[in-house]
């Protein structure tokens, strides 16, 4: 029996124990292979920080959702949008910053991005935002794919700062309103 889609919900700050959990695990998973190990640790202590994701949490710029499959309460994705300051490459009206999108390794091609990012676009369009932007690593292919077949388009590039290792980061913008191609 194939599973149904994802459960989507925001995140409290109750959730801190499982989001710094799965923050911390999917971007190692991710980035881990091409990235030295210093430098990933650098990153993950100063961005995956509890205390700094419970801020996160309280931060009323910043939105949390949360993917669960059917019952589990352990979340298997989220997004993170922030409604702070844009890119100056970002020209849209009214923009939000897709700031993070990952899924668990085992769940990834099964709609959990998708059903994310569904979900992103609703609340960024309830919160008045009428364009998303996000930063993307040049490298990272399957994510600008997916990205891509939402309608983001580049729009500029900006340094992102991995530990100590400058990497170029594709800067992808889109109208909240726009569908998928």
């Amino acid at each position: 029996m194939k599973p149904g889609p994802p459960r989507i919900r925001r995140g409290e700050p109750a959730d801190l124990p499982s989001l710094a959990e799965l923050a911390a695990r999917t971007f190692r998973d991710t980035f881990a292979s091409q990235n030295t190990p210093s430098d990933m640790e650098l990153y993950l202590r100063r961005w995956f920080d509890p205390e700094r994701i419970a801020a996160e949490l309280e931060d009323p710029a910043c939105t949390f959702l949360l993917a669960f499959a059917d019952a589990d309460e352990r979340p298997i994705g989220y997004a993170k949008l922030d409604a702070g300051e844009a890119d100056p490459a970002v020209h849209g009206p009214a923009p939000v910053q897709l700031e993070r999108l990952y899924v668990r390794r085992e769940a990834l091609g099964s709609g959990v991005g998708a059903a994310l990012m569904r979900a992103c676009l609703d609340e960024a369009a309830r919160a008045g935002h009428e364009t998303v932007w996000l930063g993307v690593w040049e490298r990272n292919e399957p994510a600008i794919a997916f990205y891509r077949r939402w309608g983001f388009e580049e729009v500029g590039t900006q340094i992102f700062l991995l530990g100590t290792d400058e990497q170029n980061d594709l800067i992808l913008a889109r109208p909240v309103a726009t569908p998928a191609a």
